[in-house]
């Protein structure tokens, strides 16, 4: 194989016909082994200028045109275990059009050859519309004020099921396909059928998620009765969020125990509140959680699954003191690291392998 991008898998001259033909059958991004044990990976783009924009990693790279043709490129240097979101930015937002796995109708992911697999996450093309649950409620909150509409996933077969509430519902209905990767891992025996209820956040996502008490109170006074009046029991509820959504789940366990018990958290944003909105990690280490449970709570009666991603420096000492607190405070603890930034597209195995694990009889 000759050409400048034979490392790649790629022969030929840059923008002719045969190396379009060739780049069309993928992969996309095209990986070769990089110095200093990472990757290279190669991102082409086709007619127009553009830069590939990474979610939470990296800052943006330009794209570089070859000899006059019509391929524009960027080599990227990457680290050992990495899934990223990424896209292409130049006349408007695009997803790589050369690569199937999407991340809703403008981004892709990218995952260097060693990042752990997520075998119950099928790729989803940009163009492809996900199943949405048909069961939904409108709830009407006189705690949070307005209205939303949740969606519910019900298994087949005889109940009563667990329910699983998803904090940043919307995400994981239009973005991410989770009904399909649940299902996939209960078809699997990896975990027992659940109840999947999608809650959406408002706009105002850091005010609600972020030590609200509203939200809870909301949460056991008005959402879970609605729900238990349309056959839907939430007798074993476990809460899943990432991000403000993980700190809110932890939040709720420590302040609501009759309500939450059981919590899948990705990247808890255990930094809140911050001191300095410029640099949210150079506060006191945990936040507010980790000063609740300084106060000693006892928390025997508590699962809960940490994960976070290992390139996400700034979050990892905040996460680490709150992990060991919670041990240390009687709660049934798992605690793992994910080949990514703080990204949805790393949450993802995350989300149904802790999901599973909080299920799981003591």
């Amino acid at each position: 194989m000759t050409g400048p991008w034979a490392k790649f898998g790629y022969d030929g001259e840059p923008g002719d016909a045969e190396f379009w033909a060739a780049a069309g059958k993928g992969p996309a991004p095209a990986f070769a082994p990089g110095p200093g044990g990472g990757w290279l990976a190669l991102f082409l783009r086709r007619g127009s200028p553009a830069e590939v924009v990474f979610e939470s990693w990296s800052g943006p790279v330009e794209l570089t045109r070859w000899a006059g043709s019509d391929c524009w490129y960027a080599e990227v240097a990457m680290p050992p275990r990495l899934r990223v979101t990424y896209q292409f930015r130049g006349d408007g937002p695009h997803a790589d059009p050369l690569n199937p796995a999407g991340a809703g109708p403008d981004r892709s992911i990218a995952a260097t050859p060693d990042a752990e697999p997520q075998p119950y996450w099928p790729p989803v093309g940009p163009d492809e519309v996900l199943p949405v649950p048909r069961t939904r409620f409108r709830w009407n909150s006189a705690r949070l004020g307005g209205r939303r509409t949740v969606r519910v996933h019900q298994p087949a077969g005889p109940g009563p099921h667990p329910v699983v509430l998803l904090l940043d519902g919307d995400d994981w209905l239009y973005t991410h396909p989770a009904v399909t990767a649940f299902e996939a891992a209960v078809t699997d025996g990896a975990m027992p059928p659940a109840t999947l209820v999608f809650l959406p956040t408002s706009p105002a996502r850091e005010q609600e998620l972020a030590g609200n008490p509203a939200l809870w109170e909301g949460i056991r006074d008005e959402l879970l009765p609605l729900l238990a009046g349309n056959g839907v029991a939430a007798d074993r509820l476990v809460v899943a969020g990432q991000s403000f959504g993980g700190l809110s789940a932890l939040y709720a366990a420590l302040e609501y125990p009759g309500v939450v018990s059981r919590v899948a958290c990705q990247s808890g944003s255990f930094w809140w509140p911050a001191e300095r909105r410029d640099e949210p990690f150079a506060g006191p280490l945990g936040g507010a959680i980790a000063a609740r449970l300084r106060r000693g709570p006892d928390l025997s009666g508590l699962r809960v699954a940490f994960d976070v991603g290992e390139h996400e420096t700034g979050m990892l000492p905040h996460n680490e003191l709150v992990e060991a607190l919670a041990a240390e405070a009687g709660a049934s603890v798992r605690v793992s690291r994910s080949g990514a930034g703080h990204d949805r597209a790393g949450w993802r195995h995350a989300l149904v392998r802790d999901v599973a694990w909080a299920l799981a009889d003591d």
